[in-house]
């Protein structure tokens, strides 16, 4: 009996431990489910903006949202701020979802979501409003500009939050400008300045002031202005004719470019005025001879100019005689002169036509060859002439003498040995009869 009373006993305490477990889960799972749950929001100005508020358990707990002011805005279903921008989107235990339609600057700040559980749980968003730039406006451009002038063109822009970038653009092309922000309350004023040197090759261009901003991702906005450039003009004479000929039509066309555009053009020969109206035709810029001859020789001159100055241009025009080609001789030559065997041959040897086939290498081989035949005969020629200036430098170093018989006395001896003596006795007289062999 006592056993069973003690099983009985056991039994309860471990279930009333189990029930113990079981509640302070579902405690836990109360309190960590019953905190409101929000993300920040991001807008931009003049749109709409949808405020959430969730909760994983709620045990029939109210939802509120306020705004940065603490004005609550709804309580549960129920509307507590007269604002007709604001709505109520979507309200149960678990989500409280209200909208805010055309937002402002001022509707930017920090929303409270408060669940009424003890102690009271809250939750912040914020709501960043951002400011839409204006389109900018360009300043500082004067029409016309004249060339060589300088000038500053302004872009501006306001109302932009953050700040915006400006960016110029001479055409296509991205140039840097100079770039300047000033705050205004909740927005800034953005400024941007370009510095020009204006010259004719700015004439009809155009200049692009393009805003970047957040908010304009899908609305760029910009401003354009194409900039009107006055200048001189600038003349130059194109010709027809490279090699103008007697008899020929030769066309002379006055090219001026100038803004204004220049007046009509003006026409002189050597300083005067043109001298045969006849065959030298003057049309608008252009001057037409119909048939050169040899008095339209001379120096013309193409003269255009507009309010801002005068410009010209020079062509000194030669006409050639036409070129005359001599008929072919029909009297045969006095000493007709035979042809050549070997070049003959070699010409033969050298023709496809005569061969049936082209050697690529025929001309390399015959050139190789001339150059060897020439150079071994250089060589040989060298030698010889050096042979004979070393011989005949030798001959004149030693060049022989001989004593005849006159000279050494053999005409008075009677016989041969007197003649010995006697040439020996007269050596020295010897000088005076020498007889040279070269």
């Amino acid at each position: 009996m006592n056993l069973k009373s003690h099983l009985i006993f056991t039994l309860y305490t471990i279930y009333g431990i189990l029930l113990k477990v079981v509640a302070s889960k579902g405690k836990a799972r109360g309190i960590s489910g019953q905190h409101p749950l929000v993300q920040n929001v991001t807008v931009t100005e003049g749109g709409t903006a949808n405020m959430t508020c969730r909760v994983e358990y709620n045990d029939n707990t109210s939802l509120q949202w306020s705004n940065p002011a603490q004005q609550t805005l709804f309580f549960g279903d129920k509307k507590a701020l007269r604002d007709n921008r604001i709505e109520l989107m979507h309200a149960s235990w678990s989500e409280l979802t209200i909208s805010i339609t055309d937002v402002t600057l001022t509707d930017e700040g920090m929303y409270t979501c408060s669940l009424f559980t003890m102690p009271v749980r809250t939750a912040k968003a914020y709501l960043t409003v951002l400011g839409v730039p204006e389109k900018p406006e360009i300043d500082g451009l004067t029409k016309p500009a004249m060339e060589g002038d300088h000038i500053t063109l302004t872009c501006m822009t306001q109302g932009s939050k953050p700040a915006a970038d400006l960016r110029w653009f001479r055409n296509e092309k991205e140039v840097k400008g100079a770039k300047e922000v000033n705050a205004s309350g909740k927005t800034f004023t953005v400024r941007s300045s370009l510095q020009l040197h204006v010259d004719r090759n700015d004439d009809g261009v155009a200049y692009t002031c393009k805003v970047d901003h957040v908010a304009l991702s899908q609305t760029p906005q910009q401003a354009t202005e194409v900039l009107e450039v006055h200048y001189a003009p600038r003349v130059q004479i194109i010709n027809s004719l490279a090699v103008p000929q007697e008899g020929q039509y030769l066309k002379l066309e006055c090219v001026s470019k100038g803004n204004p555009s220049p007046d009509p053009v003006m026409w002189t020969k050597d300083g005067g005025e043109l001298p045969d109206l006849d065959r030298m035709i003057v049309e608008g810029r252009e001057l037409t001879f119909t048939s050169l001859n040899k008095t339209d020789n001379g120096t013309y001159r193409c003269e255009a100019g507009n309010h801002l100055g005068t410009s010209s241009a020079e062509y000194v025009l030669y006409v050639y005689d036409v070129p005359t080609t001599l008929p072919p001789s029909t009297t045969p030559p006095l000493h007709p002169i035979p042809p050549d065997p070997t070049a003959l041959l070699g010409t033969h040897a050298s023709d496809p036509t005569v061969t049936g086939s082209r050697d690529p290498n025929a001309l390399g081989q015959r050139g190789t060859d001339h150059a060897l035949i020439g150079g071994v005969v250089a060589v040989v020629v060298f030698v010889t002439l050096c042979s004979i200036i070393v011989l005949g430098r030798y001959l004149a170093r030693h060049k022989g003498t001989y004593l005849t018989n006159e000279a050494k006395g053999a005409d008075d001896a009677p016989d041969a040995d007197t003649a010995i003596i006697n040439a020996e006795g007269n050596h020295a007289h010897a000088e005076e009869k020498k007889e040279y062999f070269i």
